[in-house]
């Protein structure tokens, strides 16, 4: 199953949408589901339910930092091209969704949310993109990864 389905799938199961993403590639970071999925719980809902930047994107770049992240806080070339690909697929996502703010791609104005989620019903995935979010920001990360894997071979 490709990432991105993991992704989704893990969505409707009831991960918040951070959790959903970035545990659909413990197979590719190595890190124990438990691990991964308490390391994400605090962004969903674009951090806590405070609508900011969305929770599929902070999974993608959760993912991206742990493969493709620097490790030298002295080293500004290697810090300056991860901060670029970080940017792009910001860029990416937000050219295919219109925004990487949580309350702009629901709609929501600028109201920040209590701390309760809402009750996963049959009537919130049909009013809620984030199914197709978290599997927007998968498709994203997977087609870097692959990218990345032909970079390594040539």
């Amino acid at each position: 199953m490709a990432h991105a389905d993991e992704a989704k799938k893990l969505f409707l199961e009831g991960y918040n949408c951070a959790q959903a993403t970035f545990c659909a590639y413990c197979g590719e970071t190595g890190l124990p589901f438990e691990q991964a999925v308490k390391l994400a719980s605090s962004f969903g809902g674009g951090m806590a339910r405070l609508r900011e930047v969305c929770g599929a994107v902070t999974g993608m770049f959760m993912v991206a930092g742990l493969k493709y992240g620097y490790t030298s806080p002295n080293d500004d070339e290697t810090k300056a091209k991860h901060y670029e690909l970080i940017q792009s697929l910001a860029k990416r996502f937000e050219e295919e969704n219109g925004s990487i703010i949580c309350r702009n791609l629901l709609e929501l104005g600028e109201q920040r949310q209590g701390p309760v989620p809402d009750k996963r019903t049959a009537d919130y995935y049909q009013h809620r993109r984030c199914a197709q979010l978290v599997e927007n920001a998968g498709r994203i990360l997977d087609e870097l990864i692959e990218y990345k894997k032909t970079e390594e071979n040539q």
